[in-house]
């Protein structure tokens, strides 16, 4: 097992959705992060935006969103598809530019950093009902919730680390099921309920057995500006004794303030498996905190330069 190293800091990029550019590349930079860690949600099968992210010149991993798969997981998406299906694979390509980045259903051990990531169910919808069984079963042999389970805790046991972050799109079950909780549903007629992925509960509750340690959970898909309560905030996270849950799905993550364009990350500091702080950030391109906002700060944390 390899030891966790005094301090990593890692920037976690929500939902793009087409909102990424050369100057996020220099931004991460600028900010000397360890890690760069993506939720997904590119846009709609944004292969442009992919090509893009896979060129960016840090460690990352990279979990695939709903968008991501846009127009090949639904009927009605494949109505819709603005290119021939029978020439081109919109998704396989997003696959290929990532390729080992590229973490669902997988891992990626960072032995220098201490850590391994493990990617959870690729391009979830989120919600407790079996979705899209025809692209899940072709794509990855995957038939249930049961099944993705498995494949999920495979990963997590063939990680050289005892450290594991787990990167998901859509948060895992038992985070409230409030409109404004981390995976809280927030639309239609009867807001609320709990709409995180109930696969990837179970399976971060067999880390203990494996003789693993999950410090941080993170992931996107419900933005955190609410659709019902209109107007209202989502909570971007969770915590219990082991484990932080991060939601990352700031949109739109980029704006602008006094004239200077800000881009937005989620900001996790962890020291010898432990986390120490966690910040919602906005970043200008020098790398400059601008504003945040602290979802949590270790009593003994020491910031790191």
């Amino acid at each position: 097992m390899t030891a966790s190293p005094p301090s990593l800091r890692i920037a976690i990029v929500g939902d793009v959705h087409n909102q990424w550019d050369e100057a996020d590349h220099r931004t991460l930079e600028a900010l000397g992060v360890d890690l760069v860690l993506f939720v997904g949600d590119f846009g709609n099968e944004a292969v442009n935006i992919v090509r893009q992210i896979s060129q960016l010149a840090l460690p990352k991993a990279v979990v695939m969103g709903n968008h991501d798969a846009w127009y090949s997981a639904t009927s009605w998406g494949k109505q819709r598809c603005p290119y021939d299906r029978t020439q081109e694979d919109w998704v396989q390509q997003q696959l290929d530019l990532l390729g080992d980045s590229h973490v669902g259903y997988g891992c990626k051990d960072f032995p220098d950093l201490g850590v391994s990531v493990i990617g959870a169910r690729p391009f979830s919808w989120g919600g407790a009902h079996w979705k899209y069984s025809k692209f899940y079963k072709e794509r990855f042999g995957i038939h249930s919730f049961q099944e993705s389970t498995k494949r999920i805790v495979q990963s997590m046991a063939a990680a050289t680390s005892e450290h594991l972050l787990v990167i998901a799109h859509n948060g895992p079950t038992g985070l409230g099921d409030q409109p404004r909780d981390p995976v809280g549903k927030d639309w239609g007629d009867d807001p609320g309920g709990d709409y995180g992925d109930p696969d990837l509960t179970a399976a971060i509750a067999q880390a203990p057995s494996l003789g693993k340690q999950i410090p941080l959970v993170t992931f996107g898909h419900m933005h955190h500006s609410l659709r019902q309560p209109k107007g209202a905030a989502r909570r971007t996270y969770h915590r219990t004794d082991q484990t932080f849950y991060c939601n990352a799905a700031c949109v739109p993550r980029v704006r602008e303030l006094q004239g200077e364009t800000l881009r937005h990350f989620a900001l996790v500091e962890i020291a010898a498996g432990q986390l120490q702080r966690a910040a919602q950030a906005w970043v200008n391109i020098a790398g400059q905190v601008v504003a945040e906002s602290i979802d949590y700060s270790a009593p003994d944390a020491t910031r790191r330069n």
